[in-house]
């Protein structure tokens, strides 16, 4: 029996400020019949198109992003407060280097074909849409690209559309 129960996305009622600026979010894809993920505290969750989103960043040089660039899907994942520490831990390592996923003791299961983590208390799951590389001339605030990207070190916007949503259940 699963720990998780499907919601709609409209009975979706966390706050996404706080999940994913303060908590942080796992970023998951597969590839080749390997998982990896990578920790993020960009992205977002709205309406586009019509449909109910959610939209991360991922800079060229993360391994994730050769994961995500590869898969028709990705999960995001939300955790209680004691995986703080393997979260760090999940965004400063490379899965390029070591098995991180592995050292971290977190447990990957599957979603249809969409790797996710049995210990979540929220996983997202979004069929990929759209992907476009943010340029420098496309920014308004100066600021932004002088802050965030004095190596010009440009994300790529990924928009995904929300196919399913687990939460923990009471």
């Amino acid at each position: 029996m699963t720990k998780f129960k499907e919601i709609r996305p409209e009975e979706f009622n966390y706050n996404p400020f706080k999940l994913i600026g303060e908590n942080w979010m796992l970023i998951t894809a597969e590839k080749d019949g390997k998982a990896n993920t990578m920790t993020a505290s960009w992205g977002g969750l709205g309406v586009m198109w019509n449909k109910n989103v959610a939209y991360i960043v991922i800079r060229p040089q993360r391994y994730t992003k050769e994961f995500i660039d590869s898969a028709d899907s990705f999960s995001l994942t939300f955790f209680n407060d004691s995986y703080k520490e393997i979260l760090s831990y999940l965004g400063t390592k490379s899965g390029r280097d070591e098995d991180k996923i592995k050292k971290s003791n977190l447990t990957v299961v599957h979603n249809d074909n969409t790797p996710y983590f049995e210990e979540a208390s929220i996983a997202i799951f979004c069929k990929k849409l759209f992907a476009q590389e943010y340029k420098p001339e496309s920014f308004i605030d100066l600021e932004i690209n002088k802050k965030c990207y004095p190596n010009s070190d440009y994300h790529t916007l990924y928009i995904g559309e929300v196919t399913k949503i687990l939460v923990l259940k009471n």
